[in-house]
């Protein structure tokens, strides 16, 4: 018979079989090796007894078991617990500000969304109560512009109030005049760089404001909203920007909406007219972005400030006679200066003037996109006072047209890399379903084979 030890070298518990000697039950003649059985046995956890999961894994023949795998990994596992709470931490906080940036620039974003789709409604609307006692476009033009020379100022108060250096102005305006060169504001670089731009941006607003006389408030704002589709034919045909499918598709799709436009009372009368009048307004507004992109680049928040305040400089001083000129022609005819209506001039000042500080801000704190969709979201606001204060009913053809513009604006805010941002989320989805179902049928061979051990079906391991 046989014996059976138990040696214990104080790390880890064995067993060995051995022969006795005169009872080897082995015939004479023949050699008895010794046979020797080995496996390392489960650890002792810290109370001294087996972990009871290496005796059932151990005893069932699990694939690929390994005595002590358990009871190693859980300790594994809470020491790498124990590790990664510092780094875990740090992430999580990371990740969380990081989200509450995201959050609080969206809803910034949301929030400028409104104020800019607001002015722009009160422009069109205040605009078109003041032709009512007051009908001198270019005299609102001219007088709104100037207001312009107050952006700098309005910056600069601002500047100094969240800053802790402090510059003079002068220090401030010959620092944000490195827009027009590394050389500066000169008289040369005042009536070469400024003139141009004026001159398109006075043309922009007296046409829209013209338009605004033969058309309503609703069809004109959809129009300018053609302006997009103009920036990007430009700029693809001029400033060789990449080529896009669906920005052609969205630049048809703007032209088709005009041409409904135009055709909805007959291609004669003023309709046609306010037509021919909103488009040439987006056509110099696309004009006046290009060259910008062109000759200026981009510009942050103060040589913004410091463009329009020179831009309404030059209003001032060089534009001023053309208001005379049509006064005196009695083409823009008023009476005295008391008669005028100030209040509804000063207002429409005020909201072009807090439009394009909301649109210059709203760019450096928010995202680019969110300003586009505040002019696009002044279509529906004046349709809306349209409809409810001045009782305007609009024909079919002019609801198309003005759908289908503006659905060609929303295809113009897609990014350059929308088709590979797309294909890429997909791909991901895809794969994410892919995996899913894979755990799904691991999980279920799983219980399978749990169950086929229930019922008394061990797996044996082959050797």
């Amino acid at each position: 018979m046989s014996s059976m030890e138990i040696q214990n070298s104080g790390e880890e518990p064995c067993i060995r079989l051995e022969h006795l000697p005169g009872k080897s039950p082995h015939l004479a003649g023949k050699a008895s090796p010794q046979v020797t059985i080995r496996w390392d046995a489960p650890q002792v956890t810290a109370n001294g007894v087996h972990d009871i999961e290496d005796r059932i894994l151990r005893i069932t023949g699990y694939y690929g078991y390994k005595p002590g795998f358990s009871s190693h990994r859980r300790e594994d596992g809470s020491e790498s617990h124990a590790e990664t709470p510092v780094s875990e931490t740090s992430g999580d906080g990371t990740a969380y500000h990081t989200c509450v940036n995201t959050v609080l620039k969206v809803l910034g974003g949301l929030l400028v969304v409104l104020c800019v789709s607001s002015c722009w409604v009160g422009i069109t609307q205040v605009v078109q109560l003041t032709f009512k006692s007051f009908s001198c476009p270019f005299f609102i033009t001219w007088f709104s512009t100037n207001w312009n020379i107050l952006f700098f100022p309005l910056y600069y108060s601002g500047h100094v109030a969240t800053t802790r250096e402090k510059q003079t102005p002068i220090q401030k305006f010959r620092e944000c005049s490195r827009l027009f060169g590394e050389d500066g504001m000169s008289l040369k670089v005042f009536l070469k760089r400024t003139a141009p731009f004026s001159i398109l941006w006075t043309l922009t607003n007296y046409l829209y404001l013209l338009a605004l006389r033969k058309l309503t408030a609703t069809d004109v704002s959809a129009l300018y909203c053609c302006h997009k589709a103009f920036v990007f034919l430009l700029s693809w045909i001029v400033l060789k920007d990449r080529f896009m499918g669906v920005r052609i598709v969205a630049a048809i799709m703007a032209i088709t909406g005009i041409v409904m436009m135009a055709y909805a009372d007959g291609f004669h009368g003023d309709s046609f007219m306010g037509v021919a009048l909103a488009v040439g307004s987006a056509s110099t507004s696309a004009l006046y972005k290009v060259l910008f992109k062109m000759f200026l680049g981009s510009a942050n928040l103060g040589e913004a400030a410091h463009f329009f305040s020179t831009m309404g400089f030059f209003n001032l001083i060089f534009i001023s006679c053309v208001p005379l000129i049509l006064y005196f022609t009695r083409v823009e005819h008023w009476g005295s200066l008391s008669s005028l209506p100030w209040g509804y001039l000063c207002g429409v000042a005020g909201l072009w003037l807090v439009f394009n500080i909301l649109v210059n801000v709203g760019v450096v704190l928010t995202y680019p996109i969110l300003i586009s969709i505040g002019t696009l979201l002044s279509v529906p606001g004046n349709a809306a006072i349209d409809v409810l204060k001045h009782e305007v009913i609009f024909s079919v053809v002019r609801l198309a047209a003005t759908c289908i513009i503006c659905l060609g604006f929303l295809l113009l805010l897609l990014p350059e890399e929308w088709d590979t941002v797309t294909l890429r989320f997909l791909t991901t989805l895809a794969d994410k379903k892919t995996e899913e179902h894979g755990e799904e049928l691991t999980e279920s061979s799983v219980h399978t084979r749990s169950r086929s051990r229930a019922n008394g079906a061990v797996s044996i391991p082959m050797a």
